[in-house]
């Protein structure tokens, strides 16, 4: 069975990871400073996005496999809808600090649509994006002391939003075996009398893996019967390929209802990274408690960006079936590009927009003349000898892999893993 334990994850290729449970680390917090903010780890995906961008800028020929952010235009319906609103003066003023009760009805609409089940609107928070509704979730919902069961490899953001609440990630590992895949067998051997919650993403980030429905039914029966929460990252639902589908585990297992939250947002599926807007759906208790706290950190997320979103999710899904397609065919030509490299070991991405190859078989030896021990290493070789930026396994968790992401042009996708596996198998 694959390995639990607590979150530790050494450095990554010029930044720094989550360091142990703790969340502190000396050199980097000082009495000046709030130990429990200097202690947050720069996030990993945005820190190699920024590195990638800043070289380029500086006239390097760099190709960023980095971020996780499609190369689209958002759809020009949504883009016309955010400029009508800039002219309406009623967008100017403040609006209540949960949401536009339009959006919230339309997410009511859509969540039904897409997922199958139907909330209520009091049930609705709109977030400033899809990080945030993960970060309100966790502080209204955790204390001192809980433990939330995250399978690795997970999303960077994950484990600094639970510390920041003040729980423990309890890290399970998958692995390109298991389909990177948590089973209930290792829900249990990891649960305790301080659970208090299970992270769940399918479509995953970063590994693209998708659970069938089964398996989520018998995960929810689970977690119902112990009485553990729930969090559902449900952002890449409509990026699946092949056979492969998302299923909602609310809709499966009506019976979690008051211990389930999905968080959303329109960033992926609209390619509206930049718009910043999320939402997270779940119990009116903890939707009060969570619109609480963000009456009191930012109020109301942006109305314009709220009327976008409105005019994203109420819409037919006719251009985000173009971008599936563009997608799809990527990651054909990812995965097949990424297996003629010899010694890479790949799950075929089965959802979002990730490969996550293992590369376990280029450390130890001589890359480019170079020897790197961990990936973190062998991303810097990497960027360093073949412009290329991907993000080391570290970063999620997970040492020995890598994520690149294949939401990129296609041009650069081809020339950046010619120039990979020019280097690995040089």
């Amino acid at each position: 069975m694959p390995e639990l334990g607590r979150l530790s994850v050494p450095t990554v290729a010029g930044f720094r990871c989550p360091p142990e449970s703790s969340h502190w680390s000396p050199e980097l917090s000082t009495e000046r400073l709030s130990r429990r903010i200097t202690a947050i780890a720069e996030s990993a995906t945005m820190a190699v996005d920024a590195r990638a961008k800043a070289l380029k800028a500086a006239g390097h020929p760099i190709i960023g496999f980095g971020a996780g952010e499609p190369d689209f235009a958002t759809p020009q319906h949504i883009v016309e809808a955010a400029v009508a609103a800039c002219l309406d003066p009623a967008n100017h003023k403040y609006t209540p600090a949960g949401g536009l009760p339009v959006l919230k009805e339309a997410l009511v609409v859509k969540t039904e649509r897409d997922s199958g089940w139907r909330p209520d609107a009091s049930q609705v928070l709109v977030t400033n994006g899809g990080k945030h509704a993960v970060y309100n979730t966790c502080a209204a919902l955790l204390n001192p002391g809980d433990e939330v069961l995250v399978p690795a490899p997970y999303w960077t953001t994950y484990p600094e939003s639970i510390a920041l609440a003040g729980g423990t990630t309890v890290v399970l590992q998958t692995d390109t075996a298991s389909g990177f895949r948590v089973t209930v067998e290792q829900l249990e051997a990891a649960r305790t009398p301080n659970t208090k919650a299970l992270m769940f993403v399918s479509p995953s980030n970063p590994t693209g893996a998708v659970y069938p429905a089964d398996e989520i039914t018998a995960i929810g029966r689970w977690a119902v019967e112990h009485g553990i929460w729930v969090i559902a990252d449900e952002i890449y639902e409509h990026l699946t390929y092949d056979d492969n589908v998302h299923h909602s585990m609310r809709a499966l297992v009506p019976g979690i209802a008051d211990q389930f939250v999905a968080v959303n947002g329109v960033a992926k599926t609209y390619a509206m990274t930049g718009w910043r807007i999320g939402w997270m759906i779940g119990p009116d208790d903890l939707i009060r408690a969570a619109g609480n706290l963000q009456s009191h950190g930012t109020s109301n997320v942006a109305n314009v960006s709220q009327r976008a979103a409105l005019a994203a999710v109420s819409g037919d899904l006719t251009a985000v079936a173009d971008m599936r397609a563009s997608f799809d065919r990527r990651r054909h030509r990812m995965t097949e590009m990424l297996r003629a490299i010899d010694g890479v070991d790949l799950l075929t991405p089965q959802g979002a927009f990730y490969a996550f190859p293992d590369l376990t078989a280029f450390l130890g030896r001589q890359v480019a003349g170079r020897v790197a021990s961990t990936t973190s290493e062998l991303a810097t070789i990497i960027l360093e000898e073949a412009n290329v930026a991907i993000v080391p396994g570290e970063a999620f968790g997970a040492p020995g892999y890598a994520r690149l992401s294949f939401a990129l042009g296609d041009d650069d996708l081809g020339e950046g893993l010619t120039r990979i596996g020019d280097l690995l198998n040089g």
